[in-house]
């Protein structure tokens, strides 16, 4: 696996402006999480100093660990909502969330803190600094949307208080914080607005709770793979490091400073499409179950990427089959484990 990863962090840094980021202080909230950590092995390959920001709550001290020893990185164990620092950083990846909705059901002030005092803080000591912020936005804040593939513009059609509305409408405040601290400081700030993104570190544990670890996991035990709803609902996947691409080629275009760009897959598909692509790709004999569809899931979900492409240049370059058998490998590894 540690072949895979170092491959696809050369194709990331292949990609990107590598130079832009060598020798940059770099703050990386929740980088020791999925996506965050992924930052952080591109940041410190093309030579910056990071620093990572986690209380761990969702993070994995196991996606970093290989990273404590290098001098080039600290890890500082702390909640975004009452960190501080005096160090200087020129860049900040505000990644920390918790984004897997079983999660954040269970911990909704929790998650809505993060997302309105954390990026308080957070951006506070972008402004100090006079930091490059980009924000990890989602592709929830357009709830249930009714345009498909949903462009930017858009505005949403979001349930205020239903179950989700913790992490939806608390991301929703933390871009409009963001952009108000654009317009009132000049801050410079870039908002990704990231939709499904799967790849080796995807967490594999049940408690998760998202669609695609939920099934390999299932797949893997040879348990039923449990859809919700009739599996109509449609989903689009992004192989980590297309998103980890857009991410950085956003950081470092001038042209992206105050801008709110989509992240992910153009091509979409249904849940249950994906349950059995799953189980032809394991080859498991499992079932499939289906249950009652939790309230306010989103029928559809597919991103408009024009804007990302044209603005920086971005192209997906995984096809699906590929990053899933990526993907399968690591859940397998780590099953084991």
């Amino acid at each position: 696996m540690n072949e895979i990863i170092n491959a696809d962090i050369q194709k990331i840094r292949n990609s990107i402006h590598a130079e832009f980021f060598s020798n940059k202080k770099v703050l990386v909230t929740g980088g020791a999480g999925f996506i965050g950590s992924w930052l952080c092995d591109v940041l410190i390959d093309v030579g910056a100093q990071v620093t990572v920001v986690d209380n761990l709550s969702t993070g994995r001290i196991k996606n970093i660990e290989h990273l404590l020893t290098n001098k080039q990185f600290q890890l500082k164990k702390s909640d975004v909502c009452i960190f501080t620092s005096n160090e200087k950083f020129e860049i900040i990846f505000h990644m920390a969330a918790h984004a897997s909705p079983d999660e954040y059901m269970l911990n909704p002030i929790e998650t809505l803190q993060t997302s309105a005092t954390g990026t308080q803080m957070i951006a506070e000591l972008a402004r100090k600094n006079d930091a490059t912020l980009l924000f990890s936005s989602t592709s929830e804040v357009y709830g249930d949307a009714e345009i498909v593939p949903t462009p930017e513009s858009y505005w949403g059609k979001v349930n205020p208080i239903g179950p989700r509305s913790c992490y939806d409408e608390g991301k929703r405040f933390a871009e409009a914080l963001l952009m108000a601290y654009s317009k009132q400081y000049s801050l410079d700030v870039r908002i990704p607005r990231i939709f499904n993104t799967y790849g080796p570190r995807l967490r594999e544990d049940g408690f998760y709770g998202r669609a695609m670890s939920r099934f390999i996991l299932q797949a893997f035990t040879e348990k039923p793979l449990t859809v919700y709803g009739d599996g109509k609902q449609t989903r689009s996947f992004c192989y980590i490091t297309d998103t980890v691409t857009g991410l950085m080629l956003l950081t470092s275009s001038a042209i992206a400073k105050g801008e709110v760009v989509n992240v992910g897959n153009t091509q979409e598909g249904t849940i249950l499409e994906l349950a059995e692509k799953i189980r032809e790709a394991t080859g498991c004999k499992s079932a499939i179950e289906f249950y009652p569809l939790p309230k306010d899931d989103p029928k559809r979900r597919c991103p408009n990427t024009s804007k990302l492409e044209e603005l920086v240049g971005w192209k997906l370059s995984v096809p699906f089959e590929e990053g899933l058998k990526k993907t399968l490998m690591w859940f397998s590894k780590s099953i084991a484990e």
